[in-house]
């Protein structure tokens, strides 16, 4: 394992020092003292490990494929942007945007979301990109989602919270949304719909359910106990009355 100080230097100079590690055979990476450095993994595609100790910046693992990154703290906005594969996991909280056009790939993320997470997420040349929250999310949670499996967990939360936002859905025209509680109806665009998963959406939460506890320690049977909701896009083309006359 190398090991890189963050700490004072600037992003270009420490994402520079990481690819050329990369390049060069190295398989796991250790960036201590990270302090909101933009862009760490991005279009990474060798097979390698990234662990990160302090808070990455935006963009992290922007257009990645095949690397994985562990972020032991919390994460700015935009991780996963276009990821094209490879596993993100975040021993923290995220901002907003996390999951952007995503394409492949898996993050798992301890805790809470910011705004319009998972937005404009995509299957891509066979992949299915998943994003697991433990916590809750914040409004426009699947924006414009096309394809892909976003769970939130709504995991220690406090008495009376909302696991998620406002306008949750709107726009979403594929892939589906799997919610560890009922949501309120004023809360789903007109776009999606809310329906008890069968036995083989639960065998698929259950799939990342099972990562996402051995990741952060959680009992995996009691996280499968909760009651789950399934929302998926019930118009195809929302926005083809635009278009057509």
């Amino acid at each position: 394992m190398i090991t890189l100080e963050a700490k004072g230097v600037y992003f270009r100079e420490l994402n520079m020092k990481i690819k050329e590690y990369v390049r060069n055979g190295e398989k796991e990476i250790l960036l201590k003292n990270v302090e909101g450095q933009r862009y760490i993994g991005d279009g990474i595609q060798e097979n390698c490990r990234i662990i990160i100790e302090g808070t990455p910046g935006n963009d992290m693992a922007a257009y990645m494929d095949g690397a994985e990154i562990i972020v032991h703290g919390n994460a700015q906005d935009a991780i996963a942007n276009t990821m094209n594969s490879g596993r993100i996991v975040v021993h923290g909280n995220a901002g907003d945007t996390a999951g952007y056009g995503m394409r492949g790939g898996e993050v798992y993320i301890k805790g809470n979301v910011g705004y319009r997470v998972g937005i404009h997420m995509k299957e891509y040349s066979g992949k299915k990109p998943v994003l697991v929250i433990g916590g809750k999310a914040g409004d426009f949670l699947g924006e414009y989602m096309a394809g892909g499996v976003i769970i939130l967990l709504g995991l220690n939360m406090e008495e009376g919270g909302e696991i998620v936002g406002n306008y949750c859905g709107t726009g979403m025209h594929g892939g589906t949304i799997y919610i560890r509680g009922n949501v309120e109806t004023y809360k789903l665009s007109r776009e999606v719909r809310q329906v008890e998963p069968d036995g083989e959406d639960m065998k698929l939460i259950g799939t990342y359910v099972k990562n996402f506890s051995e990741y952060f320690g959680y009992n995996y049977h009691d996280i499968m106990k909760g009651y789950f909701s399934k929302l998926y896009a019930y118009n195809k083309r929302p926005y083809g009355n635009l278009y057509a006359y």
